[in-house]
Formats: structure tokens, C-alpha cells, sequence
């Protein structure tokens, strides 16, 4: 039975009397008992030993308390993990049973699941399901039935990584305000994110190019090859709260408008039939969930503004949201911001970060498979990678992790950072299929401070400060940092596992203003962009490395992107 016509039974079922039996208007004029339950079982990815399934489980019967589905493989198909149900397999038979949240099962409701799983030669979709003991429709999703595998490419026949093969969007007002600076024409056609930071900027605020005419002019830049735009999805109810700088428009209980005034409008733009042939990358929330798992609870760097958004759930639900609507889209790419190795390096923030992320995005009717991949490095500075010294290394007497500047972090640079945390992802339910991309736009770390060798191995802390590529006072410091420098060029593909080196920060846009503004951006005054700050407890109470006469987070600021030339790595020509 086709999709289409199983979904008109069900929505045309009339309940009977004492019978029980329900019934249905077949389109054709008979009158036809309608089925107890449907299943939709989706093959979303697929790879040479491995799978991830999404089911939906509608119930045409009385309402349930609870629900148990059953089904068998011809194959030697294996459940590996799963999310939204109780997943149990004994041979070939699979039972998905129901969680405490999601028992209840109305008349003509849904529910839905996923899951993980390995297999070797066929993966044919199971012919038969029940719902407690109860034989459902199968809607198997596909034109050639249960055994069509999926297209090329997995859903929707996206690209396995969209920047192969692409060209990336260059933003003109980026271009023409780094064409504007002595010596800027030589990076102005570099490809960089487009900030949606606030509402107003869907349409266009200030005079700046909205959201449509970046597509528009996409289209135009695309001409007949692929290309990638890159937008910022960055406006959370409460954002940032664990600082001041980039605060938003939405007050922290805001999430309705969240949903109903950015997420959907962004959707309905990027669904335009007009902007199908663009790869668009979604960059998702930045400095949203790590905050949840660092800055939250008895931790010394917790804030009251991040407790209050862990309790209200509005960062998972936002970013859950964002993530099914945008993921809808058949050419949108999701990438979940995952913060970087100095903030969720160690142990006790790595795996829970992994956890969390999972958490988002299997909520707000969100799965997995939304998820294209994450980003890690946005708008920071961590180097790509340390090559005078690593995290095995000791020196006299002590471990590298003893030093003052890793401070017991399993990593030491963005790299190797992002490749572990993909397995980490992985092993936390996300598709094997997973890329990760780097900010590199001012992590290049070159100039005449940039050390040629190790340091001296006096002590492990004359090592490591001696070696190390990063200059900064401390890997908590954040804001327009003194001494950067613009890092590796956007490129496809330049590492395992990552599926591209990104400016998805522009370069020249400032992180914060070093005093307070007024302004009517909602947009606050942190301490981290005050070159006079000694610190806190997020950056070892140490100063904060910031430039002086900053402009507010997002306006140009000239002399720090003619720092970021100057101190280019590799270096410009």
C-alpha cells in the first residue's frame, strides 16, 4: 500500500460501535476495514557495514498505556543502539518497547524511534510488525517497497560531505569590508559564515543584505557547479549564558518565539524550491550546550543564567527544534556547534558533551539523522595543531598534563580534539557517517611569536609555553585576542574524519566590545573583551588577552583584522 493511500486510512477511520471494528472510505467508493496500526520504517543511512533506521509507530486502536512493537530480520541484521524506546534482540526478532515519557499511545497518535544497527550483504526492511501482538501495515517510505535500499547519499540524496567537489559562498558585504583594508584583497574572496544572530537579520537589519539575498546571490555565484552557503543559526532563548558579549534579543522563557519567529521563518526560506540546487550548512547554536554541562551546578565556573537554562530545558528543545524543522529541508545540512578542546577536553566534559548533544538531538521530534555532523573551534582560536609537544609527552619528571597551560586536558590542540570527539559522537548514537569541521579563521597563531621548536625542557611548563603555537594567556580566553592570526584556508576534506577546515567566524568581526555600549542589538558588555580584566574562574582568573577599542560583537573592527593578516599562518602571500 502506498504511503499516500495508507495515510488516508488512518485519517478516515471511523470508530464502529459494540463491534470494535473500524472502518475506512477507500478512495475508489468501498468501504474497507481500516488496519489497527501502521509502521513507517525508514532506512535513513546506510553504509558498506552499517545502518541507522527511524520507525513510526502509528496506532489506529483503542488508546494504549503502554505499546511493545516486534518485528524479525531475514538477514543478520543487528541492533547496535538505539534512542526513544527500549530496544531488546534475541536471533533475528527486535522488540522496541515503549519509555516512560512516550508510553502513552492516543487513538490515531504516533510515536517515534531510532536506531543503530550493524549488517553484511542485504538489508531489507522486516515484512511484517506487530504492535502488541497485533499484525500493523507496513509503509515502507521507499518507490521500489520494504527491500529499496536508500538513495546514494542517504536522505533526501545529500552529499556525504557537501563541501567536496563545491564551491563555498563568498559573502559580498564580508568581502568588500576586507577589500577596504590595506592588503585585504588577497583574502577578500574567502569563503565565510552568515550570521543569523537575530530575528531582524532573517530579512536584513541595518541596511545588510537578508537572508534571501544571500541565497539569491548564492545562486548567482554557483552558476553551473555545486556550491555551499554557510548560515549561523544563532538566537536562543537566554543565549550565551555564560556571557555577556553576544547576549540575545530572547529573554530566557522565550522559546515560542524562538520556534514560531526564527526557526520556522529561516525554514520556510531555505524550503523555497527556488534555493533546491544550494548545499546550504547550517551551523547550529553556537556556546549553547557545552554551557550545560560546564557551567551549571556546584562547578566553580557556573553562572545563575546557565542554571536557569538547564532547568528550563529551552537550549535542548531549541536546538531540537531547529534541528528537525532545518533537517526537513532536503539540502540543509546540519552541524551542531561542539565547543572546542579547551573548554570540553577533559574527562569529566567530554563524554557527558557527547551525552548531552545526543539529548538535543533527539528531542523537539529531532533524531540523529538530522544531524550532518558537528563544528568544532567557531569563533575561537585554538590551534589546529601543536606540533612541538603532545599529550604523551613528560619532562622532567612530569607529564605534559601537569603543565600549567593543558592543565590536565586530554588534548592539546583542535585536531586531534575533533577527530576523538567524532568517535566519542559515534559511540554516543550518532550515525558512523559523522564529519566535523574547524573554525580556522584566526587560529593560525604565525608571525614572529610563532616558536620554530620545543622549548626548554627545564620544566614541563618551559616546555610547553615554549612550544606551543597558541599564544594566548589562557585557553579560556575568548575575546578579539591579542596576537592572532588568521589560520588554514577554507578547504574540503583536509583531514580523517573532517569534512572541512570553515571561516565560519568572519574575520575582522568583532567578538565583544572592550566597554560598555549602548546599543539597540541586546547585545551586553562582558569583562573577557576588556584588556584591564584580571579574569575569573572560566579562564584561571587570569587577564584576558583581549584588544583594546573593540566595537560590539559582529561590527567590523579594522585593527584586528589587519592583526589577523599580519600574523597569518600559513602566512599570506
Amino acid at each position: 500500500m502506498s504511503r499516500t493511500r495508507t495515510a488516508l486510512l488512518a485519517a478516515m477511520a471511523l470508530v464502529a460501535g459494540a463491534t470494535g471494528t473500524a472502518f475506512a472510505v477507500d478512495p475508489g467508493g468501498a468501504e474497507v476495514a481500516a488496519v489497527p496500526c501502521t509502521v513507517d520504517y525508514k532506512i535513513q543511512n546506510q553504509w558498506s557495514t552499517g545502518f541507522t533506521a527511524a520507525v513510526t509507530v502509528t496506532n489506529n486502536s483503542a488508546a494504549k498505556s503502554s505499546w511493545s512493537l516486534k518485528w524479525s530480520y531475514a538477514g543478520n541484521q543487528k541492533v547496535t543502539s538505539g534512542w526513544n524506546a527500549k530496544l531488546s534482540q534475541s536471533g533475528a526478532a527486535v522488540t522496541a518497547a515503549n519509555k516512560s515519557y512516550n508510553a502513552q499511545l492516543a487513538t490515531g497518535g504516533s510515536v517515534s524511534f531510532g536506531f543503530q544497527g550493524s549488517y553484511s550483504g542485504s538489508n531489507a526492511i522486516p515484512a511484517t510488525f506487530t504492535l502488541d501482538g497485533v499484525t500493523c501495515n507496513v509503509d515502507s517510505g521507499g518507490p521500489g517497497g520494504p527491500t529499496d535500499p536508500p538513495d546514494p547519499g542517504g536522505p533526501a540524496n545529500r552529499a556525504n560531505n557537501p563541501y567536496d567537489g563545491a564551491k563555498v559562498y563568498v559573502n559580498p558585504e564580508w568581502s568588500a569590508n576586507a577589500a577596504a583594508e590595506p592588503g585585504g584583497s588577497r583574502i577578500a574572496n574567502q569563503p565565510t559564515g552568515v550570521w543569523l544572530d537575530r530575528t531582524a537579520a532573517i530579512n536584513g537589519a541595518g541596511g545588510k543584505m537578508g537572508l534571501r539575498a544571500h541565497l539569491d546571490e548564492a545562486l548567482r555565484q554557483k552558476g553551473s557547479g555545486e556550491l555551499v552557503v554557510q548560515l549561523v543559526i544563532y538566537n536562543l532563548p537566554g543565549r550565551d549564558c555564560a556571557a555577556l558579549a553576544s547576549n540575545g534579543e530572547l529573554k530566557a522563557d522565550e522559546i515560542d518565539r524562538y520556534r514560531t519567529e526564527y526557526i520556522d521563518p529561516i525554514k520556510a526560506i531555505l524550503a523555497d524550491s527556488k534555493y533546491s540546487s544550494l548545499r546550504i550548512v547550517t551551523t547550529v547554536e553556537i556556546d549553547s550546550l557545552p554551557n550545560l554541562v560546564t557551567n551549571t551546578g556546584s562547578r566553580p565556573t557556573a553562572t545563575p543564567q546557565c542554571d536557569v537554562m538547564k532547568a528550563n530545558g529551552n537550549y535542548i528543545k531549541g536546538v531540537g527544534y531547529a534541528l528537525n524543522k532545518l533537517g526537513d529541508v532536503p539540502n540543509v545540512y546540519n552541524y551542531v556547534d561542539a565547543g572546542h578542546h579547551g573548554w570540553i577536553g577533559w574527562d569529566d566534559n567530554f563524554g557527558p558533551s557527547a551525552t548531552l548533544f545526543k539529548e538535543a538531538a533527539t528531542a523537539e521530534g529531532a533524531t540523529v539523522n538530522d544531524v550532518h555532523g558537528f563544528i568544532t573551534n567557531t569563533a575561537n582560536y585554538s590551534a589546529l595543531k601543536e606540533d612541538h609537544f603532545s599529550i604523551s609527552d613528560n619532562v622532567a619528571g612530569k607529564s605534559v598534563r601537569e603543565s600549567n597551560w593543558v592543565d590536565w586536558n586530554r588534548y592539546v590542540d583542535e585536531l586531534s580534539f575533533a577527530q576523538a570527539f567524532r568517535n566519542q559522537l559515534v559511540s554516543a548514537g550518532f550515525p558512523s557517517g559523522i564529519g566535523m569541521l574547524i573554525d580556522t579563521s584566526r587560529n593560525g597563531w604565525g608571525g614572529t611569536a610563532r616558536p620554530t621548536g620545543p622549548g626548554a625542557q627545564t620544566t614541563v611548563d618551559t616546555y610547553v609555553d615554549g612550544g606551543r603555537y597558541d599564544r594566548r594567556i589562557n585557553p579560556g580566553n575568548w575575546c578579539n585576542q591579542s596576537g592572532a592570526g588568521l589560520g588554514e584556508r577554507p578547504q574540503a576534506s583536509p583531514a580523517a574524519g573532517i569534512d572541512a577546515y570553515v571561516w565560519m567566524k568572519p574575520p575582522g568581526e568583532s567578538d565583544g566590545a572592550s566597554k560598555e555600549i549602548p546599543n539597540p542589538e541586546g547585545k551586553g558588555f562582558d569583562r573577557m573583551c576588556d584588556p584591564t580584566y584580571e579574569g575569573n574562574p572560566r579562564n584561571g582568573n587570569n587577564p584576558s588577552g583581549a584588544l583594546a577599542d573593540a566595537p560590539l560583537s559582529g561590527h567590523w573592527f579594522s585593527a584586528q583584522f589587519r592583526q589577523l593578516m599580519q600574523n597569518a599562518y600559513p602566512p599570506l602571500s
